[in-house]
């Protein structure tokens, strides 16, 4: 399980004396304690692995716009930071498939579905991160759907 990682990783970071990367471990653990609060109501509760690449997808997405606009405002040392932190998230999420996996994906599903315009965007869509969501950044699948949709 993706949690157990984690928490190892916790431990290993303290033994090792790896303060950055400790801090971007401990941010992980508070975002999935904050999810776990959220699901407390939930009226189905999905497997925690698949929460817990969800958090980790967002919280990977969060530091990519944050670095860019840190690159963007002449920030180097707070997208250096922002980039740290990234690499630590995306140690523990699932292997991503390229872009030309997910582009077969795509066209796989489109012909699955009947998907002909942009009108049907959302069916694919709908298909792929129900079929590919913890393996595929859906930010960028969404542009790669429209391309091949148009």
């Amino acid at each position: 399980m993706i949690r157990d990682a984690v928490k190892s990783a916790q431990v290993t970071a303290m033994k090792a004396g790896e303060k950055d990367r400790l801090a971007a471990v401990r941010l992980i653990l508070a975002k999935l304690k904050d999810r776990d609060i959220e699901l407390r109501i939930a009226s189905n509760v999905p497997d925690d692995d698949v929460v817990v690449v969800e958090v980790l997808q967002k919280m990977a997405k969060q530091r990519r716009e944050s670095i860019e606009m840190f690159k963007n405002g002449g920030r180097d040392e707070l997208a250096a930071k922002e980039q740290a932190e990234l690499d630590v998230i995306e140690s523990f999420l699932p292997q991503q498939l390229s872009e030309d996996e997910t582009r077969a994906a795509i066209e796989g599903i489109k012909a699955e579905v009947g998907a002909a315009s942009v009108k049907d965007m959302g069916k694919v869509m709908a298909v792929l991160k129900e079929r590919h969501g913890s393996v595929i950044d859906m930010s960028k699948a969404s542009g790669l759907v429209k391309a091949a949709l148009t």
